[in-house]
């Protein structure tokens, strides 16, 4: 028998895997061992599988804390909504998704969905999970979201590059939230469908230019909501483009790119918004932020560009210590878990402590005695 399991269940001391945790969920395990190794006093016994395994373990407690998903959030009516008191601000939220490689399948991927909440006034949140391997993915943006003091009146923006899994997760959160396509995604498009214009120009200088020219009156009408002036442009460009009889090389990717585009619009007609407008009075329109988030989280520790192989539990489990750990709330969620959690570093504990009165310590080591 050992009476420290009564105390120490995991036999791992919580301050220990606390710093286990944060520096797994930044660089890689075998990194973390690393830094163990130069910083604290251990010797053997530690490897990157004992801390993989105390990593996952941690994000379980995590997953467990996490309550039911459901349909929709939305409670109550707008009587209710309109007694609420008015909220700081608009939020806006950028979800978008990445790969990494799977490695039961070795030759194919798993898409990860992350998102990233930017109040007008506060810090950032951040949310992660496994597509089709999470149960509770609203549950979980909605957990975020209430971290931020969302409530029903609460204006929500989600900037999303309009795909169906993306755009789906984001219904039903709030009464007040809207969806909003991407303009960084929609002249993304534009801009490829002008490369090939030009190409055509190449060949065919008036065709060309009369290409490049509708483009332009499609990204203006866009711009400036004219949804069905667009459409019909867009409609027009389509068919001039499938009877044009041109020696481009690339005309067939020129058609087929133009009608995915026209497809692409249809589908996200009602996340399209007067961009100029919303642009001129100071909000976002972009999700730039949301892809730079994809790069930080997926990218640099998932290594997408060295191609590590993951299985999707452990990507998952992962991304919820990471995300934890980016947005400052690792350590809370530790503290719930083992109350007195000692080695606080941080700005604000330095600060309380320095708050003291200078006389404390004095009189604690009186009560001591002479010894």
């Amino acid at each position: 028998m050992s009476p420290l399991t009564e105390i120490i269940p995991d036999h791992v001391a919580p301050e220990r895997l606390y710093l286990e945790t944060r520096w797994a969920s930044l660089v890689s395990y075998a990194g973390a061992v690393g830094i163990m190794g130069d910083i604290l006093p251990i010797e053997a016994g530690v490897n990157a599988t004992t801390v993989r395994r105390h990593v996952l373990r941690v994000a379980e407690r995590t997953e467990a804390e996490l309550p039911k998903d459901r349909c929709s959030f939305i409670e109550g009516g707008p009587l209710d909504w309109e007694a609420l008191p008015i909220p700081d601000g608009r939020i806006v939220v950028g979800p978008d998704g990445g790969y990494v490689r799977d490695w039961t399948e070795r030759k194919s991927n798993f898409e990860i969905i992350v998102g990233r909440s930017m109040p007008e006034d506060g810090s950032s949140r951040y949310v992660g999970f496994v597509h089709g391997f999470d149960r509770k993915p609203k549950r979980r943006l909605v957990d975020m979201l209430e971290s931020r003091g969302m409530q029903a009146n609460q204006d929500i923006t989600f900037l999303t590059d309009g795909g169906e899994e993306v755009r789906s997760l984001t219904e039903s959160i709030s009464p007040c939230s809207e969806h909003v396509l991407d303009w960084f995604h929609i002249t993304m498009r534009i801009t490829v469908l002008g490369q090939f214009a030009k190409g055509v120009a190449q060949y065919d200088e008036e065709a060309g230019a009369r290409l490049i020219a509708d483009l332009d009156r499609i990204k203006w009408k866009l711009w400036h909501e004219n949804t069905s002036g667009a459409q019909d442009v867009i409609e027009d460009f389509a068919g001039d483009l499938f009877s044009l009889e041109s020696d481009y090389p690339n005309l067939r990717k020129f058609v087929t790119a133009a009608r995915e585009f026209a497809v692409y619009i249809a589908s996200n007609t009602a996340s399209l918004i007067n961009y100029g407008e919303r642009y001129r009075s100071g909000e976002r329109i972009s999700s730039a932020f949301a892809e730079a988030t994809v790069n930080a989280e997926v990218s640099k520790r998932f290594a997408k560009k060295q191609q590590m192989q993951w299985t999707r539990r452990g990507a998952h489990l992962l991304l919820q210590t990471r995300t934890r750990t980016r947005d400052g709330t690792l350590r809370p969620t530790f503290e719930r878990g083992f109350p007195g959690l000692a080695g606080n570093n941080t700005d604000s504990a330095i600060q309380a402590e320095a708050a003291r009165p200078p006389h404390t310590l004095a009189c604690s080591l009186a009560d001591l005695g002479p010894e």
